[in-house]
């Protein structure tokens, strides 16, 4: 393995750790704030949601909510499947543009056989995503009948508790679909040198920082 090959696996690793990093300086301020990001404070308003809408029988606001999300949960999903076709196709050419985009290599090797792997590692993140948005999709389809049970019928797992939780997990489907596809900067950078890889993580990790927490 030369010179170029191991800055490719160091700069790898440095950009895994940084991530390691990030979320579990999460993970520390969620246990000191439970209301410290914005997804632990969605996780609350979409249990208060299904609470009011099932204790007023809001039945047109909650269809109209759910379709709003199902829409954006399919949106997405297409166009992971569009992102994979055109990777898939990026592929088909990675002889070619090794060679093309070799001058602006900055760092890591420009070889075929990296650029293989860079782009199986983009195609596992974009199927992440596609499968996360599709179970999103599945859960609002259960969401949505459950939720217009008269009251009567609400025990056990149809009650108003065990829906606001399916109606969370499809919200955490979603935040990790949303992260598989911030993902895919980082290693579309990739390709373009290790040095990029490491840059646009630490980028990347910034932003979220930003828009993660709830104040």
């Amino acid at each position: 393995m030369n010179l170029a090959s191991y800055l490719d696996l160091i700069a790898v690793a440095i950009s895994i750790c940084i991530i390691v990093a990030y979320y579990a300086f999460l993970s520390y301020k969620l246990a000191r704030d439970p209301m410290y990001t914005t997804h632990s404070v969605q996780v609350k308003v979409r249990y208060l949601w299904v609470m009011n809408v099932m204790q007023e029988g809001r039945d047109i606001m909650a269809i109209h909510t759910l379709r709003n999300f199902l829409m954006s949960a399919t949106f997405k999903a297409s166009s992971a499947i569009l992102l994979i076709m055109g990777t898939l196709t990026l592929s088909s050419q990675v002889g070619s543009l090794a060679k093309a985009w070799h001058i602006l290599n900055i760092g890591g090797s420009a070889s075929p056989e990296w650029w293989i792997v860079k782009i199986i590692c983009m195609l596992t993140v974009l199927l992440v995503a596609f499968f996360s948005f599709a179970m999103v999709i599945r859960i609002l389809n259960h969401v949505v009948f459950m939720i217009n049970l008269p009251e009567a019928y609400g025990k056990g797992v149809l009650d108003a508790e065990h829906i606001a939780q399916r109606l969370n997990q499809a919200g955490v489907y979603y935040t990790i679909g949303m992260r598989a596809y911030f993902l895919t900067i980082p290693l579309v950078f990739w390709l373009f040198g290790a040095l990029f890889l490491i840059a646009s993580t630490v980028g990347l990790v910034t932003v979220l920082y930003w828009i993660d927490k709830s104040r």
